[in-house]
């Protein structure tokens, strides 16, 4: 298992759970099913997990908590977050006395992280990141990559991408210096999406192809998977629509055949592109239509809105040959456009909102007007002038506040583990002064209140608002009433 000979180490734990009895039978069960997560089978893991948390003895102290915090990394890749949080709610109260595995504290924050990564709560993913950081620093440092990595996922969502580039590399160094050739390629393969997302396809590439490479000999379908996925963009990107189109269902089948449905929606959405630029309309909009319910069915509405957003600039090259799509753009378009905008105010500081505001909730909101402008809208052009010049306001009861403590916070008082020196420790070390750097204070803003607008006192897109919040289940305004 450590050389990543999957398969051979899968066999081995299979053979103990036949041939062995008591708790070394279990924690073979539990070992296979790691391995059969690691192979991309998610749902077959996720059962094998089960199993064995239901042969356990009541007295676990380690066995349980490691399958919990497991299944719960299985299910998230399933899309099941409810199920996947319930876990490692599980996890984290069997770890909550003094005596808990500290190692298996921190294996949980960084599950807790990865759970707030995929609801896309980016202030709450680098605020958990960030203390897994500090326990790994102190209790497990050779598990500090996991840390590092899920700081620059959470950075790079929220524009920060050259600080998202140090923590990656950070990341990358931790791993090569724990030996973790798993580790390793993940994070290459991470780099490598981080800068095809920033059009950096020549660099790119060799880390998706040394990673690509691993993960097709090791047999991690679902890693694979992304690496099909990313060769798709690039290639989509450079012209090659039926190379991309090829890549994409070469990563829709690993998606699909290891469970990995939320993945599996997000290729969805680039073979809709493909299709709409190929003039396959009926066929993109299909595609469109399973990916959004995909994400609707687990709860994930900023990805829903995104999908809408998406959809609405489809549309917009077919207006002039179609005018009948023009109410669909608009219906599409303004929700959209206002729940991406309402993620700004739940950002922790400035720089963060202002990428997220120029990259996302911006050039929808740009859309929105395009659109309305288009449909004569008069009154919904006026009553997205006065929303946007409500302004922002500073949320005071957060600003005066005490911080809010995490939940597993409680490794504070203990003793940390003797210093680690070396290249492990270089990484630590760096990684702690990024962190710190990515932490600075910024001040909170509230959600933006509703606009009265004169002469009749209507709320300014009531319509729009209350359609968003419906669909995404997310609030966008504050209680507050502000006259224009």
């Amino acid at each position: 298992m450590a050389r990543g000979e999957l398969s051979e180490a899968l066999r081995i734990f299979e053979a103990a759970t036949l041939s062995e009895t008591g708790d070394i039978r279990v924690c073979a069960m539990v070992n296979a099913a790691c391995v059969t997560d690691q192979l991309g089978d998610h749902a077959r893991a996720a059962e094998r997990f089960r199993a064995a948390l239901a042969q356990m003895g009541p007295e676990a102290p380690r066995m349980r908590p490691t399958a919990l915090i497991n299944l719960s990394q299985a299910l998230q890749l399933l899309g099941d977050l409810d199920g996947a949080q319930e876990a490692l709610e599980q996890a984290r109260e069997l770890l909550s006395g003094e005596a808990a595995p500290l190692e298996l504290r921190y294996a949980c924050l960084v599950s807790l992280t990865a759970v707030a990564l995929h609801r896309q709560q980016w202030a709450r993913s680098i605020e958990i990141a960030s203390e897994s950081l500090d326990a790994a620093t102190n209790f497990a440092p050779d598990q500090v990559g996991h840390s590092l990595m899920n700081l620059a996922a959470a950075h790079f969502e929220t524009g920060r991408w050259e600080l998202a580039e140090d923590f990656a590399g950070q990341a990358l160094a931790a791993f090569a210096a724990a030996g973790d050739g798993d580790g390793v390629a993940e994070t290459r393969q991470n780099l490598a999406v981080m800068l095809t997302r920033s059009g950096r396809f020549d660099e790119a590439e060799p880390l998706l192809t040394t990673s690509q490479d691993y993960f097709e000999t090791s047999g991690h379908s679902h890693r694979a998977g992304i690496g099909w996925k990313v060769m798709g963009l690039i290639a989509e990107h450079r012209d090659q629509p039926d190379t991309a189109e090829v890549n994409y269902r070469r990563a829709l089948q690993r998606f699909e055949e290891s469970g990995a449905v939320v993945d599996a929606a997000d290729v969805r959405t680039r073979l809709a592109t493909v299709a709409f630029n190929a003039g396959r309309y009926d066929q993109g909009e299909a595609e469109l239509a399973t990916a959004r319910t995909i994400y609707a069915e687990r709860g994930l509405g900023l990805l829903c809105a995104q999908v809408d957003y998406w959809h609405a600039g489809l549309v917009e090259p077919l207006l002039e040959a179609n005018p009948g799509l023009l109410a669909q753009a608009v219906d599409l378009a303004v929700p959209a456009a206002l729940a991406l905008d309402a993620v700004r105010y739940e950002l922790p500081d400035g720089a963060q909102r202002e990428t997220w505001n120029r990259r996302m909730a911006d050039p929808a909101m740009r859309l929105a007007f395009r659109y309305a402008y288009l449909a004569g809208a008069a009154g919904l052009l006026a009553d997205l002038i006065e929303t946007a010049c409500a302004g922002t306001t500073l949320d005071i009861d957060r600003l005066a506040g005490h911080p809010t403590r995490l939940p597993l916070d409680t490794l504070d008082p203990l003793e940390p583990l003797p210093s680690n020196p070396g290249p492990l420790n270089d990484a630590l070390q760096l990684g702690n002064a990024l962190a710190a750097v990515a932490a600075r204070a910024g001040l909170p803003v509230a959600l933006p209140p509703r606009v009265a607008v004169a002469p009749d006192g209507h709320i300014a897109l009531a319509a729009g608002i209350a359609a968003a919040e419906q669909r995404y289940g997310r609030p966008l305004r504050d209680t507050r009433v502000v006259r224009s």
